[in-house]
């Protein structure tokens, strides 16, 4: 009884690490300094609601290469522009949900 203990309280306090998605991470690795955990959590919430994953692993790569973006945003590829409209979508949800 006591080992299932422990390992659920190990679960416990490692969860939110292994619960952290890639929108979050990348938030939390960048240099901003407004990047808290809080609003990283809160950014991916948004996101796991508004995007797919590859939609997700794509805007997480915009947090270490904004170059990136802007090149996703003037590209003439469909899918691309389709992937702006949405991403477009969730950063002004995640700037209404949490400002």
């Amino acid at each position: 009884m006591k080992r299932i203990a422990m390992a659920l309280a190990v679960f416990c306090i490692a969860a939110p690490t292994f619960s952290a998605g890639t929108i979050e991470r990348a938030c939390n690795k960048s240099d901003r300094r407004a990047a808290t955990r809080s609003l990283c959590g809160c950014i991916q919430d948004v996101a796991d609601i508004k995007l797919t994953s590859s939609d997700q692993n794509l805007a997480a790569k915009f947090f270490a290469d904004p170059h990136l973006a802007q090149e996703t945003r003037q590209s003439d590829n469909e899918a691309k522009e389709r992937f702006w409209k949405r991403y477009k979508a969730f950063g002004a949800s995640a700037t209404e949900n949490c400002s």
